[in-house]
C-alpha cells in the first residue's frame, strides 16, 4: 500500500518504520525537507522523503502524525490533496491538569474531538482514529503480547476505511478493534488522556480492567 506521512517525529519514525519494513510503500512528508529524508534514511526498506504535501498526494492512506496545534496550518495548505484518501489521526490534545494535586502528573484535554474537527476541515476524506493511546515508542517496540494478549488497536471511523487502517495495524503485529463510527472518537481520546495521565502517575492502568471472560455483570 502507498502511505503517506505527515511529520517526522517519533510517531512517523515508530508507524512509518514499522509499515516499510512490512512492505508498504512509505513517503514522510514535512515542512524540512532535511528533516524528512533524514527519517527516511533511517527508517530504510525504501522510504523516501519529500515535501508535506508530496506525501499527502502520494498515500491512499495518510497518517498525520502532528502536534494538535500543527494541524489546521497543514490541513490548510493540503486539504484538496486528501480528497477520497483515508486519513488516520493518531494526534492527543493534552494539557496538564492544573487541578491536579502538586506533583502528581495529570492531563485534560484542550480540546474534545480532534477527529471531528479534522474531518470537518477536510470532509472530502475518510477520517480514522487509531494509534493514539499508546507512546510511540510502544509502537516503536518489537513487544506485541502481553498476558498472553495481543497488545490491540481501537480504530473508529467508517467502516471501509476502518478495515483498511485495521490491516495496516495486523501488518505491524497489533490486534485492530473496530470501536465504530468517527463520532465515538472522542471516547478513544477521552479514554487516551485519562490512561496516560495514569501511567504518568505511576499507576498500572492496565490492571483497572478485568480480562474479558471476567467483565460482564448480570443485569440490574
Amino acid at each position: 500500500m502507498r502511505i503517506g506521512i505527515i511529520g517526522a517525529g517519533a510517531m512517523a519514525k515508530a508507524l512509518g518504520g514499522g509499515w516499510a519494513a512490512a512492505g508498504h510503500e512509505v513517503v514522510i512528508g514535512a515542512r524540512s525537507r532535511a528533516a524528512a529524508d533524514a527519517l527516511a534514511a533511517t527508517i530504510g526498506h525504501g522510504a523516501r522523503g519529500g515535501s508535506v504535501g508530496a506525501a499527502a498526494e502520494f498515500g491512499a492512506v495518510v497518517l498525520l502524525a502532528l502536534p494538535v496545534s500543527a494541524l489546521d496550518e497543514v490541513l490548510g495548505e493540503i486539504g484538496g490533496k486528501l480528497a477520497g484518501r483515508t486519513v488516520i489521526d493518531c494526534t492527543n490534545a493534552f494539557l496538564p491538569d492544573e487541578a491536579a494535586p502538586e506533583g502528581v502528573p495529570a492531563f485534560v484535554l484542550s480540546e474534545d474531538a480532534v477527529a471531528a474537527r479534522i474531518a470537518a476541515t477536510v470532509p472530502e476524506a475518510n477520517v480514522v482514529k487509531a494509534f493514539n493511546v499508546c507512546a510511540a515508542e510502544v509502537w516503536e517496540s518489537q513487544a506485541r503480547v502481553f498476558e498472553n494478549r495481543r497488545l490491540a488497536v481501537p480504530i473508529c471511523g467508517d467502516a471501509a476505511a476502518v478495515q483498511q487502517v485495521a490491516a495496516l495495524a495486523e501488518d505491524i503485529g497489533l490486534q485492530p478493534i473496530s470501536a465504530g463510527g468517527l463520532h465515538r472518537a472522542r471516547y478513544l481520546e477521552a479514554t487516551s488522556v485519562f490512561t496516560v495521565g495514569l501511567w504518568f502517575g505511576g499507576a498500572d492502568a492496565r490492571a483497572i480492567f478485568p480480562p474479558l471472560e471476567a467483565a460482564f455483570a448480570v443485569a440490574d
